[in-house]
């Protein structure tokens, strides 16, 4: 009898955490009075990366949350971040959401990234990479979340498939290429909780890059090696991110 008690103990104890963490404001769709700022990396060896937004899982949006006013506010208010600095996509934990959103979108005057194409506002949640390339080309990743750091150089698949969801739940397929293959799996990262700051092990200044890479010295967007860090290590195809209460 003890032991059935115990039992039910537990499971209520369960449940009652998931509604704690279900009420914890990171996994809300709710807007700061204040408004967002990018969350910032924090190493490996030093405190605060437990509590750091970027570190922790998401959880998936549900039904009941799509096509509703309080995602529609997110993703513009996601979106106008992005645009601010300048960036080429953006993540939910990037502005302390832990949520599997993220947005990518490349314009041609783009200040930060100015050497590939343009590539189309996106929005996907909920992703899932149902199928990858062969080869892997290298990247030179920077990050609204890695202010004043180092670029560093890493591995990601030349082309991948997906599948995800849109503002309003519809189920949506496709497949990215070049530059919009680079930015998916970058933000990818995000959702599987990290930066490629976590990854990479050759990192050069952004001035000194440029330079290197104008002159030939260094590699860029070429088929990388075996040898080069993959950025979404770890990760199975086809598998679905999980959920923040699955951990």
């Amino acid at each position: 009898m003890m032991r059935d008690a115990l039992i039910i103990f537990t499971l209520i104890a369960t449940m009652c955490q998931t509604k704690c963490d279900k009420m914890d404001e990171s996994f809300t769709l709710n807007i700061p009075k204040k408004g967002f700022e990018v969350v910032q990396h924090v190493p490996a060896d030093k405190k605060g990366r437990d509590q750091n937004a970027l570190y922790l899982p998401p959880r998936k949006i549900e039904p009941e949350e799509f096509n509703s006013i309080e995602i529609n506010d997110l993703m513009d208010s996601m979106y106008t971040v992005m645009v601010k600095n300048a960036g080429v996509g953006i993540a939910a934990n990037q502005v302390g959401k832990r949520l599997q959103i993220f947005i990518i979108e490349a314009k041609a005057d783009n200040p930060r990234y100015d050497v590939l194409g343009p590539v189309k506002k996106q929005v996907f949640i909920n992703p899932i990479i149902t199928k990858v390339s062969e080869n892997r080309k290298n990247f030179w990743h920077g990050c609204l979340s890695a202010k004043d750091k180092n670029r560093g150089n890493v591995a990601t698949y030349e082309w991948i498939e997906y599948q995800c969801k849109n503002q309003i739940g519809d189920i949506q397929t496709g497949r990215l290429e070049g530059f919009a293959a680079v930015i998916f799996q970058h933000e990818f990262k995000h959702l599987m909780n990290g930066t490629y700051l976590d990854v990479a092990n050759q990192f050069e200044p952004k001035t000194e890059l440029d330079q290197k890479i104008a002159a030939g010295e260094l590699p860029f967007f070429e088929i990388a090696s075996d040898t080069l860090p993959l950025l979404i290590e770890g990760y199975t195809i086809g598998q679905t991110l999980g959920d923040c209460n699955s951990k």
